[in-house]
């Protein structure tokens, strides 16, 4: 009687382990400390990790044109710079020289 006790207490343990996978999200756990100079030259994009959820530290990560993502510290200076350039980068294309009206599309 102990035994077919056990056992179904073991099966139903193991089914509700199987059925309670956990799905986490794509998170930094780390930072890195430093990027090289190609790495941070490549960067072409970023976006902020925010704490909730699964992920528990802030973060800004880059992505680099080869589809690289690069978990950093959102305090350190040099990752706040990058982020600068990044943005210069896009809004580069974006801008209209001054005098000049870009043509409207009709």
């Amino acid at each position: 009687m102990r035994f077919n006790i056990l056992f179904f207490v073991l099966i139903v343990s193991c089914l509700c382990l199987a059925m309670a996978q956990v799905n986490y999200e794509d998170c930094c756990l780390t930072y890195m400390k430093k990027m090289r100079h190609r790495s941070k030259k490549h960067a072409v994009g970023y976006r902020l990790q925010i704490t909730d959820g699964s992920c528990n530290i802030p973060a800004v990560i880059f992505t680099t044109k080869r589809g690289l993502v690069f978990c950093t510290d959102p305090r350190e200076s040099w990752v706040k710079d990058l982020m600068m350039h990044v943005d210069k980068k896009h809004n580069k294309g974006n801008k209209i020289p001054h005098g000049k009206v870009r043509p409207s599309r009709g």
